[in-house]
């Protein structure tokens, strides 16, 4: 979970982020999104898939990127469970 967090930390990989939750897009299409090199903008979604928040795949030639919702999902899980856990103490 450590990765999830280091990867969220970055606004430019947030953004990332609200991108795909619209649609699935190319490394090209998410790079004219913003003003930074595409290394830098490949740099950023190698850190996304290494905690696995996003999944990809080559669709031709393209490389097509996608939000890992599995992820989203267990983060979630785990935020609710550490709010659970504080109420339940006066049990």
């Amino acid at each position: 979970m450590n990765d999830t967090f280091k990867a969220l930390s970055d606004p430019t990989r947030r953004q990332i982020i609200q991108l795909l939750k619209e649609r699935d897009l190319s490394a090209g299409e998410i790079a004219e999104q913003f003003s930074i090199s595409k290394p830098s903008i490949s740099h950023h979604l190698s850190i996304l898939k290494n905690a696995k928040l996003i999944d990809d795949e080559r669709q031709g030639q393209s490389i097509i990127y996608s939000l890992n919702m599995t992820v989203f999902q267990e983060t979630l899980g785990w935020f609710l469970g550490m709010m659970g856990t504080k109420g339940d103490e006066s049990q």
